[in-house]
This record gives structure tokens, sequence and C-alpha cells, in this order.
């Protein structure tokens, strides 16, 4: 079995390293970089945001870099990669629902154009999701959900204990009721960020393996960063995209340095045998004494299970208590997982702000844009936040879609605001 802890680390923080890298998603050596240090959009941070970003930007023709010990590392090692705009909808979050909704649509499309831009199978699944009540208050809390999926327009139905045996036979026989959303689909965050890796490099977008150490402001414009090793690079625009580091980044005024904190995840990784496939068809997520707990299951048989949601700032220990958690919860939903092998333990930074929704687009700094903040909704917001960011940087407008998600709506004298959180 394998233990790791993942982070963002594109940022160079004293008390923060960078991770482990899954060699299958940095094929470049370290020295891969371009002999003209100036361009016109450099990118700070190589997890799936910034590699879509710098995709989406090179393939409008700007010339773009990225800087990043790791690319396509970071939080994307962790996630599970459900795409549940409607099971993942919170009480207060509406406004952040019409965006989820709209990076969903898009999945599709955006992932047909990946995997034959690269060759490479990013594992989308439009499988469906099914989550599960197993006792009253559960029942309860799940009902209530329902009612609110269907103000808001969206289609769930609402299924028996039995009904949802149906579906997935593996399930515990104490479910009590349930919720199928087809509509909630999933895809591998891995392959996502390897296929995303590969664009980049295809569209001609210049990887800096290094951490960025300080941005460089010039007449009141943000003009580049300085490396780790003391390399100044030049950029005519800036997108910082360093996950849950965004907000660590030296030489950012205060007054645009985005509020983005870490929630831990730990999450694990099993087996299925080949007698017990099919395992389960579809992602199939439930409340357990108040905690949430989720499986996705791979056609290539991994299962995901997932995940705690720990305030220990930059804390990426996997704990026996974390571990225990998980399945303890999991084997109340479903009672055979504990015969699979348990084949990988990790922890990883969700990069969250005030109200749980990104920060997209320009700041109040010229030059500066920053594409972070995703929280729980980073890969299913990867479609949307590319589309957004590429036309940020060759318009200069923000797409009406992504406007309530300005980073402006934290200045105090913003119009803009949010739903907070439930």
């Amino acid at each position: 079995m394998r233990s790791s802890d993942v982070h963002a680390s594109a940022v160079e923080v004293p008390a923060v390293h960078a991770s482990d890298a899954d060699t299958a998603t940095a094929t470049a050596t370290a020295t891969e970089r371009s002999d003209l240090r100036g361009s016109d959009v450099l990118v700070i941070g190589g997890g799936i945001i910034g590699l879509v970003t710098a995709w989406r930007a090179a393939r409008r023709g700007l010339r773009t870099a990225v800087v990043d010990p790791d690319p396509g590392g970071g939080a994307a090692r962790v996630a599970a990669g459900m795409l549940a705009a409607v099971t993942e909808l919170h009480y207060g979050e509406e406004t952040l629902l019409g965006l989820n909704l709209a990076s969903a649509a898009r999945y599709p499309a955006f992932v047909a154009e990946l995997e034959e831009s690269t060759g490479h199978d990013v594992g989308y699944r439009a499988c469906g999701t099914l989550a599960v009540a197993l006792d009253a208050d559960d029942r309860s809390h799940l009902r209530e959900l329902h009612a609110l999926q269907t103000r808001c327009g969206l289609t769930s139905e609402w299924l028996s204990g039995r009904e949802c045996r149906r579906l997935e036979p593996m399930l515990a026989p104490g479910v009590r009721g349930g919720l199928r959303v087809d509509g909630d689909h999933q895809v591998d965050p891995r392959r996502l960020a390897a296929a995303l890796l590969l664009a980049c490099r295809r569209a001609g977008v210049v990887f800096h393996h290094s951490l960025a150490q300080s941005l460089t402001v010039v007449r009141d414009r943000a003009r580049g960063a300085v490396l780790a090793g003391g390399e100044e690079l030049t950029a005519d625009q800036v997108v910082l995209a360093a996950g849950s580091l965004s907000g660590r980044l030296a030489g950012v005024p205060d007054e645009v340095l985005p509020p983005v904190r870490p929630v831990k995840g730990q999450v694990l990784r099993l087996r299925v045998p080949a007698p017990y496939a099919p395992f389960l068809s579809r992602t199939v997520r439930a409340v357990v004494r108040g905690s949430h707990v989720y499986l996705v299951p791979r056609e290539n048989g991994e299962l995901v299970v997932g995940a705690t949601s720990e305030e220990l700032g930059w804390d990426t220990t996997v704990t026996a208590g974390g571990v225990y958690e998980l399945l303890r919860d999991a084997h109340e939903l479903v009672p055979g997982l504990t015969e699979l092998p348990l084949t990988e333990t990790l922890a990883g930074l969700r990069p969250a702000s005030p109200d749980n929704a990104p920060l997209l687009g320009p700041t109040a700094l010229p030059g500066l844009h920053l594409a972070t903040g995703h929280y729980r909704n980073g890969v299913l917001l990867t479609p949307l936040t590319g589309d957004v960011m590429a036309e940020v940087l060759t318009t200069g407008v923000l797409p009406d879609e992504a406007r309530p998600f300005t980073p402006r709506r934290f200045s105090p004298t913003s119009p803009v605001r949010q739903e907070q959180p439930a």
C-alpha cells in the first residue's frame, strides 16, 4: 500500500515542501524552458486549473508559460473526480450551482477535444450518481435536499431502499432510500491532468520547473515573477492559479491577495479484483453520522473512497483516524468493501474561499488575474475555467457567467456579493 501527502506547490513557502511527483504526469526534464524569457501570459501553478488556463490561452495564440516544480501534480492526484453539480448542491450556493451546471454541460465536448488533441483517455464516465440514506435522520436530510433540487429545476429521482439495492446490489440492507441523479458523472483527475499537460506541451506552452518566489510589480502592474533560483520571468499578464497556496505568494499587494485557505481531505484507493467486478456501477454517496462519504468506481477496477474535511492548516498527514473513519463509514454503506485490497492512502488540500466559490478573472492590480478557490469543485469547473480565463486574457472581458465570481467581490466597496454557505 502506498501513502502520500499531496498539495499544490507552485509558490515558494518555507514551511511547505514539494510533494512526490507522479512520474506519469511529468515527463519533461527540469531544464525545459524557452530562451525567450518574456511571454504574453505567465501562469503560476501547474495543477489542472493552471494547465487548462495555459492550454486555452495557447490555443488562442498567446505565448504562454507555466511555473510549477511538478506540473500535473497537486490536488488532482487526490481528487475523486466527481462531476456532481446536482448532488453537491448546498443551501445558499444557488449562484455557484449555475456555474457548476454550465461547466458540466461543457464536459463532453471538452473531453472529446482534449482526447483528440492528445490521444489520451481521461476516464470520463456518464454513469450517474446514487445518494442514499442509512437511517431516519439521513433520510429526512436527503428528502430536504431533493426538495431543494426540485425548487432549483434539477432532475433527480427519489427511490425506495429496495429500488436503491436493485440498482446497486452491494448496498447495505439497511439503506432507507436514495436519490438517483443520472446527470452527475465522473472523470479520472490523474488522467485529466496528464492529458492537459501533454496538450499544453503540444500547444507550445513553456514550463519552468521551479517555485515562484514572488510576483513582479512594475509601475503598479503585474509584470511577471521571480523564481526560487533568482530567475526573472516577464509577462504581459499573470494568472495566479496555485490552489491553496495562492494567498501566500510574496509581492502580491494585500488588497488583491486571494482569501484562500487550505481544507484537508484524506482519500483511500482500493482495488476491485476481477471476481468481485462489477462492484459498483455508479458513484455512491451518503451522509453517515453527519460525515459525507462517497465511493467512486473506475472502469479499471479502482475504487476511490473519500473524503475527510479538516481545517488543519497546511497539515497533509494521512492519519489512522482518518483512514478508520472512511473505512467505517464506507463499510456501513457497502459492507463488502472490507474484502477489497487497500492500495493507497492520500491527503491533499482543497483551496477554499470564504463563500466556497472560485475567484475568476482580473484583480484590482492591472495585469494580475486569479483562477483559484475552487474548493470541492475544481475538477468539475475545469472546462469552464479554461474558457473564462482564455476569454479574459484575450479580450479583457469577463464572461457573464463568471461575473458573480470576480475576485473583486471580496473588496469592502464591491457591490458584487455571493451567498454565504449554509
